[in-house]
């Protein structure tokens, strides 16, 4: 199996709504995106599939070696393999994929945060890095537009916690802010057991309102002549945004399932999006 085809078979496998927005994009961008995915999906899958937390820091700390080596012309991972060539076409940097790392890396620190600062600059690592880079690869002319996908991150990570409150919990996780919590009179042990409450409730109207508002802000932030090239971005947020919808009319019933949406519904709203340009 090539490189190439190794991340291709990471991107099916994960059944993300990312990866219906690779599909309508030239060849060698495709393979570009799919590798950054690949490694986004590696470095998350050591955290989350790995209980003893002195061996996740130990692989984390091979992944910050490897990619050091990627960059001295010497990986040996699949995937750095496949993403090797992609970082001096598309100026790709370095620190970026570093800082995901340590993204990953504060899921073994810390499982609250205090405070919205404090998630934000999470969701920073994990999610609005990942935007820059890809926003990079899918071709960007102005650094406005790397701020759109900048901000276009935290909107997707403020969703991805939304829906998988109930999954986090399970994991001991609580990615919603502290004061937050204390505002709308809700208990980190109503998370944890799952207690859907009216409260409750309140307080995920209200994290969606911010999701909502981050999606607005980074539309508005991108520039028409980038507009075009950044459609695939464009495809994740109609898709995420459907997403969001679909809480909210469940009632943010997310503590004890997973809302998602279908395949088919993924590939009609990647399809008319891209059509719409």
């Amino acid at each position: 199996m090539s490189p190439d085809d190794y991340c291709q078979q990471k991107a099916v496998e994960s059944g993300s709504s990312f990866y219906y927005s690779f599909l309508f994009l030239p060849p060698e961008r495709r393979r570009a995106i799919t590798a950054l995915y690949a490694f986004c999906r590696e470095v998350d899958d050591t955290v989350d599939e790995c209980t003893d937390v002195s061996v996740a820091r130990t692989k984390l700390a091979w992944w910050r070696k490897e990619i050091a080596a990627m960059l001295a012309g010497a990986p040996s991972h699949p995937v750095t393999q496949a993403l090797q060539p992609h970082m001096t076409t598309y100026s790709l940097d370095s620190k970026h994929l570093l800082a995901i790392v340590d993204g990953m890396e504060m899921d073994l620190d810390q499982t609250r945060y205090l405070d919205y600062a404090g998630l934000k600059r999470y969701c920073w690592h994990v999610a609005s890095v990942v935007g820059i880079l890809s926003a990079a690869i899918f071709g960007a002319t102005r650094p406005e537009t790397l701020q759109y996908a900048e901000k276009l991150g935290l909107a997707f990570q403020l969703t991805n916690i939304i829906r998988d409150v109930g999954d986090d919990a399970r994991k001991g996780r609580i990615y919603l802010p502290v004061s937050e919590l204390q505002q709308f009179d809700v208990t980190a042990a109503d998370i944890l057991n799952a207690r859907h409450t009216e409260n409750f409730e309140k307080l995920m109207r209200f994290q969606a309102e911010r999701a909502q508002a981050a999606y607005d802000e980074a539309f508005a932030l991108l520039p028409s002549e980038d507009r075009r090239a950044q459609r695939p971005g464009l495809i994740m947020a109609a898709i995420y945004r459907a997403l969001l919808d679909e809480i909210q009319r469940d009632g943010f019933h997310v503590l004890n399932q997973r809302i998602s949406l279908t395949p088919i519904r993924k590939l009609w709203l990647a399809w008319k999006t891209y059509v719409r340009g």
